[in-house]
């Protein structure tokens, strides 16, 4: 026969993984729902939008490329001066490059999505329509014909209020 023996000491029973896979991933799934991508980084000019009355709502975001256009905030202004910059994702840009900007923002996208691509022009109600101009004619030269102009609602006349 044999001999029954006593446990010696017993000790803690050993921590069960068997949910650990379900916790990283229910956590996995809640950071990529809850996070935001941030739709450009560091703003360095000021844009002020002016005011419509008819405004409608862009729908998906994610196929806008955003030419921004205004004065260079004051902590850029030594540099830049006072005058209106275009500025494409996070740097100061001219007008010249907004066109290969547009291609490459195109080219990032799928092929059944490169047709709904519009490009936003927000530009500070101040700016003069000189390098609106320019940047949809070099627009144009790029084949990128679905232009926005952003602006916030209002009516016409809150533009004159300062």
């Amino acid at each position: 026969m044999g001999k029954f023996s006593k446990k010696k000491g017993g000790g803690t029973p050993a921590i069960s993984t068997a949910s650990l896979p379900d916790i990283v991933f229910m956590l996995l799934f809640f950071f990529m729902v809850a996070t935001v991508m941030r739709e450009s980084g560091e703003k360095k000019v000021m844009v002020r939008l002016p005011s419509a009355d008819q405004v409608k709502k862009i729908e998906k975001k994610g196929l806008v490329a955003y030419v921004y256009v205004g004065k260079p905030i004051p902590k850029y202004q030594a540099k830049y001066g006072k005058a209106p910059r275009i500025q494409l994702n996070d740097a100061f840009a001219s007008v010249e490059e907004v066109g290969p900007f547009v291609l490459k923002f195109k080219e990032s996208k799928r092929e059944e999505e490169k047709p709904l691509i519009l490009t936003s022009i927000k530009a500070d109600g101040d700016v003069g329509m000189g390098i609106i101009t320019d940047i949809k004619e070099e627009l144009r030269k790029v084949n990128a014909l679905k232009v926005n102009y952003s602006s916030k609602k209002g009516t016409v006349l809150d533009n004159f209020k300062k």
